[in-house]
């Protein structure tokens, strides 16, 4: 069978992704035990998609804090997250989800991070351009749904009801729908200058039935990070769907389990 240009580049890249991994275990330290959790959220939403998640460190007696991403530059989303960890009193695991994972890779490297967590997230390397990463993967049917208004962004209805929040009830994506905040077109031209996850323990959650990001390149960057990874039978809002799975790990990499 012939082989296309989008097939041979996946390839080339989960063969790099093999060595990479491989030598990226072997360099990490493992989790040391952490009581504070901080969770930034990425497009098409606010902190308010941690509650769940929040609720049950809370019950695991963990100090849990949302960032509120700006969604303007990289630059300032990665501010935004590095002042709340410097609010921590010790060790603490940054959880990132969707594009959040670029915010996490960046801002992980602060010295009050001890794990990193991501939940169906961005895991670019230094320097990658995440735009031409993804388009050797198969384009999710979200991407379609998002519309601008001059330089903001947003998800339509139907795309955010359909490929975002697809395992929700139809009213709870709807209040979803209602809080989601517009984003910068600046903001998604941005590029980590370092990857946190590359000296750091990192933890991946792929969301098998995801249609904002493809799953196939969940699992290339969970394996490129060398990260502990679980698969969740669930849409790009695992953190809301299955939030008992999504807790789990993220305790597993405060040390606590």
């Amino acid at each position: 069978m012939m082989m296309n240009r989008r097939m041979f580049s996946a390839t080339l890249v989960a063969g790099a992704a093999s060595l990479i991994s491989s030598r990226g275990m072997a360099a990490k330290p493992s989790p040391i035990l952490a009581r504070n959790v901080v969770l930034v959220h990425g497009l098409f939403a606010d902190g308010s998609c941690w509650s769940e998640v929040i609720a049950r460190l809370q019950a695991a007696g963990l100090n849990a804090t949302a960032v509120q991403n700006p969604l303007t530059t990289l630059p300032e989303a990665v501010a935004s997250a590095q002042r709340v960890l410097a609010l921590q009193d010790g060790p603490t695991v940054l959880v990132g989800h969707s594009f959040a994972g670029m915010i996490v890779t960046e801002a992980g490297v602060h010295p009050n991070v001890s794990a990193l967590v991501y939940v169906a997230a961005r895991g670019p390397d230094a320097g990658e351009d995440y735009s031409a990463l993804a388009k050797t993967f198969s384009t999710p049917p979200a991407t379609a749904g998002i519309v601008f208004n001059g330089d903001e962004g947003r998800l339509s209805e139907a795309a955010f009801l359909r490929d975002f929040a697809g395992d929700l009830p139809e009213a709870r994506s709807r209040v979803l729908y209602a809080v989601q905040q517009p984003f910068q077109k600046a903001l998604l031209t941005g590029r980590t200058s370092q990857a946190a996850w590359r000296s750091k323990p990192s933890f991946y959650a792929v969301s098998t039935e995801d249609r904002t990001i493809d799953p196939d390149l969940e699992r290339f960057m969970a394996k490129r990070m060398g990260a502990k990874t679980i698969e969740v039978k669930a849409s790009h809002l695992s953190l809301i769907s299955k939030p008992d799975e999504i807790t789990k790990l993220i305790l597993e990499a405060t040390g606590r389990t």
